[in-house]
């Protein structure tokens, strides 16, 4: 099925996963509930008191007002968002402040080449609300400018958009109209984005693997010398994630470990304290099976024991709060520890299940669910959860993970904007409060340095290093294999031997063998050709339609459980049914495709998943034996007259995500072709056989592309297979994709030949002459490969090739013994086999230094300090600048530079002018060539800013690596 494969990436980039994730991130007019929006309609300041987007300012600073500034959408009396209600807040266009203050529109290229962040800027819709009345007058509203955010290139909000840069030229633009301009912004067409530009730099953020929040995960762990059972549970909401353990001790004891607490408390104390006060309903809540009728019995008799929990016990609700507050917050006083009781309780306490009062006996209820698989595991009547599983594996994406970031600095700055209105406050006591206010409190730097510091450092919200990485341009391929990297968090230096081995549900998701060598193997991991992560849909548009379907609320009675991103809404009498037509509706586009679906029989539950981060992949649809699939799609398919997400809402072809796939048989292939062909005999290969009758019943009928004449062959559907797979070729990546026959090959090769592959030398990009990457390589003769695979057609391998075809002799060579060695021919690396040339950028820049002092780009004169031989600037003209073409080694200047002493001297006369010394840049030692361009442009404090391109032939020599695309390499 090359032709789905071909239709897939006609209208998608090879990094789509990257741009989506972002597109859903930013807040723009074509998308109204952003998660930029979502994330200010959340805000409130301070925590405790405020409602949801409002910042409430303090009456005791603000003279006895009862002021409110509203930045989130208006909300019902129920406290749901108004669906009419129009966005809050917006991104701009890309530009640059120049050093005179004026601001223009601005491209990725004029950020590289001058250093400065490509970002766009952010602002609010801001409402000032007294007393709780609102106000029309034009001061008390309007939009404020918060801070810039960094715009991944690429995508909806970057200038080289296509909807973008139609907007700027007015007009529209065909596809190759589109290219050309593209061009003319000095661009590569074939530039697949997805990375950000910070000062200059181009950062990629890596896609992180996490486990699942809000699953619950049982385990043995090894705890005083003896394997104790134990449950955990990541809850999560809104950025917010805490971990809830419950374990079953030596004696029988059902404990719970609750975040923001050190230490554990009796399960059965805090399910009465969340409102379960009766023991017939907590027993009901935990009990499956008789054999744990006894544990459960013994944990409620305990709760009754006076001594261990003085002076009486737990008997009822007040009880139990009476002794979380003891273990909580003893000492303190009462209003403090209720208070604090009733913050974890509702706050920390599984928050994805909600935070208010109401929430708390769905929590009880949910804490049960949790003890019952805990006993169920030491009753062995269930195994341990496999961590592994990519059913229990989220991604965190650009968008994720820029979600997380700009709530955390939006939420910083939100707060340093109410310190500074009540501090302003308090030195302007009558002066009006309106939006100019506001205005003159923000400071918007807070912002743009928070995101632009993480961005550029890599250091990320909740401890976590090495999120955002530059972006490797040895080759295009390379590029591209960092742009679709995976990520594991577990520490290298740690075995995790099954983390590190092949899962059977990554097939289709991972590549198999793209990893690297040594203490990441198996912990760095590369996405497939054909993924698709999941961006998540609200709930409660799932939860109206499981009413429609039938289900009955939790107390009902002993049947089919429904979880909804892993929280319990209700029970159902025929779980095969409800499943089955979940999944017609989906096929028949009358509900998201986001939402997955599957019916665990062992455990008699329906699990439905609608959640953010889900690695899901493409397959076709399968009924009664037969193809969804038909002859006339793929007809359409060829003329062109049908799209990729067509085929999703006829029904054709459907995204699965692993814990769906667990009740699929999915088909590999739905023939074998014939190693010749019955009517011609001429060799076959699965391109040269077209499959003429998919989608009907009977053998499979082929045409041979050599004869053009018919036959039959057996088919492989049959009635129990669900699904088949797109194509065999998309369970690899981009890495493994350029290895000509993968599966004839031996497994550490094709790993090695990955690897070695995203390191030849060729042309990274088209506009190499005017990138000012550190360093780059280029190909003199890049050859398109004699042997071509299908992944380099999508990887516009033929555009951007990488090595050359070299003739080949296996022999041995007067009998030594060396391994991995080659002897090349001269006379055909004097005529240009394998040489290239390396690219080296240098830059300088003026800096200005407090009083008034400058450096300066000059020939520096004989008493400046540090100066050097005069031979060392005999190539730099009277600027200071070197001549393009001229011939450097090692140490020589290319840009005469001179700044101000360091410290002032105190053998100087101040009346004598003080000696400047010397900052030339020069070549670094080891290096030469010639010099190929020199660039002189601004930065954005008007600066000047020199950047110089040194050119060096390389000529294969002793000791160079080469290698095959079969992981076959040799040193010269």
């Amino acid at each position: 099925m090359r032709d789905l494969v071909q239709l897939y990436f006609s209208e998608h980039n090879i990094v789509n996963h990257h741009l989506s994730s972002f597109n859903d991130f930013l807040a723009s007019e074509d998308n109204p509930n952003s998660r930029m929006q979502r994330i200010v309609d959340d805000i409130r300041v301070p925590t405790d008191d405020a409602s949801r987007g409002i910042i409430k300012l303090d009456p005791e600073r603000t003279g006895g007002r009862n002021i409110e500034i509203r930045l989130g959408r208006k909300r019902d009396e129920d406290g749901h968002i108004d669906v009419n209600a129009r966005p809050t807040i917006r991104v701009g266009e890309p530009y640059v402040k120049e050093a005179n203050g004026c601001e223009h529109w601005t491209t990725p290229m004029e950020a590289r080449l001058r250093k400065f962040n490509y970002a766009s800027r952010v602002e609010v819709f801001f409402e000032i609300i007294e007393d709780g009345q609102e106000s029309d007058a034009p001061e008390a509203s309007g939009w404020l400018w918060v801070g810039d955010l960094p715009i991944m290139v690429k995508s909806k909000g970057c200038s080289l958009y296509q909807d973008n840069l139609e907007h700027h030229l007015d007009r529209q633009l065909t596809p190759e109209e589109y290219e050309e301009e593209l061009v003319k912004e000095k661009e590569d067409p074939r530039e697949p984005g997805g990375y950000f530009i910070v000062g200059g730099t181009e950062r990629v953020l890596i896609t992180l693997e996490d486990l699942a929040p809000n699953r619950v995960m049982v385990e043995y762990n090894e705890k005083y010398g003896a394997a104790v059972e134990v449950a955990k549970v990541f809850s999560q909401k809104d950025g917010y994630r805490a971990l809830t353990l419950v374990e079953k001790k030596k004696d029988g004891m059902l404990s719970v470990s609750v975040p923001a607490v050190s230490g554990s408390i009796p399960l059965i104390a805090l399910m009465k304290a969340l409102g379960m006060e009766s023991d017939q309903e907590i027993y009901e809540t935990i009990v499956s099976d008789d054999l744990m009728a006894n544990t459960v019995y013994a944990n409620i008799e305990a709760a009754y024991d006076k001594k261990t929990y003085a002076p009486n016990g737990f008997h009822t609700t007040e009880d139990a709060i009476l002794f979380l507050e003891r273990n909580f917050a003893a000492g303190q006083a009462k209003e403090y520890r209720t208070k604090k009781v009733e913050s974890i309780l509702d706050r920390s306490l599984l928050p994805h299940l909600g935070d208010t009062y109401e929430d708390r006996k769905k929590k009880a209820i949910f804490l049960g669910r949790v003890a019952r698989s805990v006993l169920e595991l030491s009753l062995e009547k269930r195994n341990e959860d496999d961590k592994d599983h990519y059913a229990n594996k989220r991604l965190k994406l650009s968008g994720d993970l820029m979600e997380d970031l700009f709530r955390t600095s939006f939420s910083s700055l939100m707060k340093d904007l109410k310190y500074q209105i009540e501090r302003n406050w308090g030195r302007k006591k009558n002066e009006k409060f309106d939006i100019n206010s506001i205005r003159s409190s923000i400071r918007t730097e807070l912002l743009t340095h928070k995101l632009i510091h993480a961005l550029a450092t890599g250091n990320w919200v909740g401890g976590r290093a090495g999120v955002s990485q530059l972006l490797d341009r040895t080759s295009n391929l390379s590029a591209m294999s960092h742009l679709r990297r995976v990520t594991s968090s577990l520490t290298r230096s740690q075995p995790h031997f099954e983390a590190r081995d092949l899962h059977p549900t990554q097939w289709g998701r991972l590549c198999p063998s793209e990893t690297p060598e040594g203490q990441n193997c198996g912990l760095v991991k590369n996405a497939a050709l054909i993924i698709e992560i999941s961006e998540g849909i609200p709930e409660m548009d799932i939860r109206w339609m499981l009413r429609e379907l039938g289900i009955k609320s939790v107390k009902s009675a002993d049947e089919t459980r429904i979880f909804v991103n892993g929280d319990l809404v209700g029970v159902h009498e025929d779980a095969k049914k409800l499943v089955s037509e979940i999944r017609e509706r989906r096929r028949c586009g009358l509900i998201s495709g986001e939402i997955n679906v599957r019916f665990d029989q062992e455990t008699n539950e329906v699990i439905i998943n609608c959640d953010e981060g889900r690695l899901r992949r493409p397959l076709l649809i399968v009924k009664n034996g037969r193809l969804a699939l038909t002859r006339k799609h793929i007809e359409n398919i060829r003329e062109e007259k049908i799209k990729w997400n067509d085929l999703f809402r006829e029904g054709i072809i459907e995204w699965i995500d692993a814990e769906e796939e667990e009740d699929a048989l999915v088909l590999v292939d739905a023939y074998d072709v014939p190693s010749r062909c019955p009517c011609c005999n001429h060799a076959l290969s699965p391109m040269d056989a077209d499959w003429m009758n998919p989608g009907k019943e009977g053998d499979v009928v082929l045409k041979c592309k050599w004869c053009e004449d018919e036959f039959v062959v057996p088919t492989k559907l049959d009635p129990k297979y669900t699904h088949m797979e797109v194509d065999p070729m998309i369970i690899i990546g981009v890495g493994c994709g350029i290895v000509p026959y993968p599966e004839h090959n031996s497994a550490p090769r094709v790993t090695m030949g990955a690897a070695m592959g995203k390191q030849a030398l060729g042309i990274a990009c088209s506009n190499y002459r005017i990138r000012p990457d550190t360093r780059g390589h280029l190909m003199h003769y890049p050859q398109r490969p004699m042997v071509y695979t299908q992944t380099m057609n999508y990887m516009h391998y033929e555009h951007r090739p990488a090595g050359q075809n070299f003739c080949i002799a296996v022999l041995s060579y007067h009998g030594y013994n060396i391994e991995d060695a080659l002897v090349m021919n001269k006379s055909s690396v004097q005529r240009g086999l394998g040489r290239s040339t390396f690219l080296r950028s240098y830059s300088a820049e003026e800096h200005r230094y407090p009083g008034g002092t400058e450096d300066a780009f000059e020939i520096p004169q004989p008493d400046v300090t540090g100066a050097r031989e005069e031979d060392k600037y005999s190539m730099l003209g009277d600027d200071g600048l070197i001549l393009p073409g001229s011939a450097v080694g090692s140490s020589d200047v290319l840009v005469g530079k001179t700044s101000p002493p360091r410290f002032t001297e105190e053998d100087t006369d101040f009346l004598t002018p003080q000696k400047r010394r010397e900052t030339s840049v020069t070549v670094r030692h080891g290096e030469s060539g010639y010099v190929d361009s020199v660039m002189i442009t601004e930065d954005l404090d008007g600066r000047r800013l020199v950047r110089v391109k040194v050119r060096d032939q390389r000529i294969p020599e002793l000791g160079d690596k080469f290698c095959s695309r079969f992981g076959q390499k040799g040193v010269v």
